[in-house]
C-alpha cells in the first residue's frame, strides 16, 4: 500500500468529517444523545486515520530523503552510519502507521460506537471457574481503565472464597465494542489450584458474552409485550434488602427471555438494569439470526461470538495466552491478567484486517 493507492479513498472521507463537523455544529443535535455519540465517534476516528496518514506520509518522505543522502558520494562513514539508523526507526514508524491506517479503512461494524454490557459466567470448574471469573472480571476493569473507558457493574454475585458465581457490567467510551467484541465466547484456563495439594493441573472454563447496549426504540418493542414481577430481595445486603420487594425481574413475553435484579435497594433502580440487560440480550439474538441469515460461516470473520465457543487458553504453567480462533499466542500472562489484553488483540487486529482486507480485493 502507498500514499497514492488511497489518496482520493481520504480525500472522500476528508468531505465526509466536514460533513460531519457541520452536524455537530447545530445544536439541535446534542437533543439526540445516541446520534451525536454516533457522529462525535466517527469523526474522532476519521480525524485519527487523517493524523495517521499525515504521518506516513510524513515519514515516507523523510525515508526517501535519507535514501537520497546515502546515494551521496560525498556522505562519511560516520553518517552514513547515523542515517542507517534512522532510516531503520523511520520504516518501523512507517510500518505501524501503515498498519493504523489499514485497520481504520475497514468498514466500520454498526455496532462499534455502541457501548456494550458484559457478562462473565463461571461453567465447568466448581470453585476455580469461580475464581478465575473474579480474576477475569478484574482483568477486564484494568484494560477499562487503561482505555480511560467509564465501568458500571449491574449486577455482581460472589462466592466465599472470593470467586464470582456471576457479574453483568457495562463499559461505554471510545472503541468499547471494536475492542471487546473479540472477548465473546469460552475462556479456558489451566493451571494449578491453590486448594490442589498433589500439585495437578486443572482445566477450568468461565463464559463470556459482550452484547451491545439497545435502545428501546432501536427494538421496537411494545410495552404489553414486557411483563414486570417484583420480589424480595435474597441473600447479603442488609435489612433494607431482604425485607422489601426491592427485586425486578422483566420478562419479554414473545420469546419468554427474563432477567432479574436485585443488585439496588431501589425498584426502580433495578428495573432500569433489569430492562437494559433485557434489551442488550435481545439485540444480541437478533443480530446473530441477522447474521446467520448473510453468512455461511461467521467463523472467517471474527468467530461466532457464542459463548459455547472456546476462544481462549490461558496456561499458567507455560505462561502463555492462545487465541485459538487466529492460532496467536503471547508468553506474558501476568500482564494480560493486568489489563493489557493489547498483548493479544494486537495481534488479532491484524490479522482480521489482513483477511478483510482480502476479502474487499476479492470483491472488487
Amino acid at each position: 500500500m502507498t500514499p497514492g493507492d488511497i489518496s482520493d479513498y481520504i480525500d472522500r472521507l476528508r468531505l465526509r468529517a466536514a460533513e460531519l463537523e457541520r452536524r455537530l455544529a447545530d445544536p439541535a443535535v446534542y437533543a439526540k444523545v445516541d446520534e451525536c455519540r454516533r457522529i462525535s465517534q466517527e469523526h474522532r476516528r476519521l480525524e485519527t486515520l487523517f493524523s495517521d496518514f499525515d504521518a506516513w506520509v510524513e515519514t515516507l518522505r523523510e525515508i526517501s530523503e535519507n535514501h537520497e543522502l546515502l546515494a551521496d558520494g560525498d556522505t562519511d562513514a560516520e553518517m552514513r552510519e547515523l542515517v542507517m539508523s534512522d532510516i531503520a526507526d523511520l520504516e518501523q514508524r512507517a510500518a505501524e502507521l501503515a498498519d493504523r491506517i489499514q485497520i481504520s479503512l475497514l468498514p466500520p461494524d454498526p455496532n462499534d460506537a455502541k457501548n456494550i454490557i458484559v457478562e462473565i459466567k463461571p461453567a465447568a470448574g466448581g470453585d476455580e471457574a469461580a475464581l478465575f471469573a473474579g480474576e477475569l472480571f478484574r482483568a477486564y476493569l484494568y484494560f477499562a481503565e487503561r482505555r480511560g473507558w467509564r465501568v458500571e457493574v449491574l449486577e455482581q454475585s460472589n462466592t466465599d472464597l472470593g470467586g464470582v458465581k456471576d457479574v453483568s457490567f457495562s463499559l461505554s467510551g471510545s472503541e468499547v465494542y471494536s475492542l471487546m467484541k473479540y472477548e465473546s465466547g469460552v475462556h479456558r484456563v489451566q493451571r494449578v489450584p491453590a486448594t490442589e495439594a498433589g500439585g495437578r493441573i486443572h482445566t477450568s472454563t468461565v463464559t463470556v458474552a459482550v452484547m451491545p447496549e439497545a435502545e428501546e426504540v432501536e427494538l421496537n418493542i411494545a410495552p404489553e409485550e414486557l411483563r414486570f414481577d417484583v420480589f424480595r430481595s435474597s441473600g447479603p445486603g442488609g435489612q433494607c434488602v431482604n425485607t422489601t420487594d426491592s427485586a425486578v425481574r422483566v420478562t419479554h413475553l414473545p420469546t419468554g427471555l427474563s432477567v432479574a435484579s436485585q443488585q439496588e435497594k431501589s425498584q426502580h433502580r433495578n428495573k432500569e438494569i433489569a430492562l437494559r440487560i433485557l434489551y442488550a440480550r435481545l439485540l444480541e439474538a437478533r443480530q446473530r439470526e441477522e447474521s446467520a441469515r448473510q453468512a455461511a460461516d461467521k467463523r472467517s470473520q471474527v468467530g461466532t461470538g457464542d459463548r459455547s465457543e472456546r476462544i481462549r487458553t490461558y496456561n499458567f504453567p507455560q505462561n502463555r495466552v492462545t487465541d485459538h480462533r487466529y492460532n496467536v499466542s503471547c508468553f506474558d500472562l501476568p500482564k494480560l491478567m493486568q489489563g493489557e489484553f493489547d498483548l493479544i488483540l494486537n495481534q488479532i487486529l491484524k490479522i482480521v484486517c489482513e483477511r478483510r482486507l482480502e476479502e474487499l480485493r476479492t470483491a472488487e
